[in-house]
């Protein structure tokens, strides 16, 4: 059971209906100090929604909603946060240096100037207008800005968008920094080796509710399949007849197995190929196993619909 003490941010049984459609229906989230979660799910999983109700956004129907133990909208609350949404609106014609002066005016106790600037990797560009940045630059000083109030609790709703692989690294990094202050992270991303980078938990939703809150190896685990790769002579027709074998392919010169039973086609492997090297297995990644999971989960939500046709 959560402490209700360390929980920072909570939705219990929380409702929220747009006309007919419910975006959220009956949602459970509780997010602990210094711990990220990840909140996945498809377009239209409710992921925003949740996410507008925690920022005192809009209310909820039904259900409870709280910012450490407050409601979201008391300002007491809001000025513990950061906040990094997918779009902002920001003064074009301000410089970076004047936007963080002008955003962590806000804040009791901010970040000084130098450091939000350097843990965001926008130092060098202080002088510059916002709207002369390019979109990843941007991205890099809307996260500075989020970061700036020293938050206690941060929402980053898909913050790597527009980033090179060098930016989206000093990010993880930066929000690694964060977390060991004990800075809490709601994290929505579609990036799934983001999640697998940094999550803590995962909580995957669809329809408006978690169909799995957990870790990401407790998640990967709940699919059995396995992937097998080496430098091998033997073909791919061959091992595609093999008991256990789902797939087999030749990639840049090495063969990639996929199967349920590793162990048992490793073990055949070695004895058809006794010139077998380079051998490496690994389980399913995340994006599989979040595959697996909404494919699930639409396929048992269709379900009464057929049977009521």
């Amino acid at each position: 059971m959560t402490d209700r003490f360390d929980t920072v941010a909570r939705l219990a049984g929380a409702v929220k209906r747009y006309g007919p459609l419910a975006a959220l229906d009956g949602f459970d989230l509780a997010l602990r100090r210094g711990e990220l979660v990840a909140l996945l799910g498809p377009n239209g999983a409710g992921k925003s929604t949740a996410i507008g109700l925690l920022l005192g956004l809009m209310r909820a129907d039904a259900g409870t909603v709280e910012l450490f133990g407050q409601d979201p909208q008391r300002i007491e609350a809001r000025r513990r946060i950061g906040v990094m949404l997918q779009h902002a609106e920001l003064p074009p014609t301000l410089r970076v240096g004047e936007l963080l002066r002008l955003t962590a005016s806000y804040y009791p106790a901010p970040r000084g100037l130098a450091e939000s600037a350097g843990m965001a990797g926008v130092g060098d560009l202080l002088r510059r207008p916002y709207a002369r940045l390019s979109g990843g630059q941007q991205r890099r000083v809307q996260f500075a800005l989020a970061l700036c109030g020293r938050p206690e609790l941060l929402f980053l709703d898909e913050p790597t968008v527009g980033m090179d692989v060098e930016a989206r690294q000093k990010l993880w990094a930066a929000i690694r920094q964060l977390l060991a202050e004990g800075c809490s992270v709601l994290l929505t991303t579609h990036y799934l080796e983001e999640a697998e980078a940094l999550a803590d938990r995962v909580c995957v939703m669809a329809h408006g509710r978690a169909i799995y809150e957990g870790t990401v190896d407790a998640l990967r685990a709940r699919v059995d399949r396995k992937h097998i790769r080496c430098a091998s002579s033997l073909s791919t027709e061959a091992l595609r007849a093999w008991p256990g074998v789902s797939e087999a392919s030749l990639r840049n010169g090495r063969l990639h197995v996929t199967t349920a039973d590793a162990e048992a086609v490793v073990r055949r492997l070695l004895e058809a190929d006794p010139q077998l090297a380079e051998l490496e297995v690994q389980r399913a990644g995340l994006a599989e196993a979040f595959t697996e999971l909404t494919r699930e989960t639409e396929a048992e939500s269709a379900i009464p619909q057929r049977e009521a046709a």
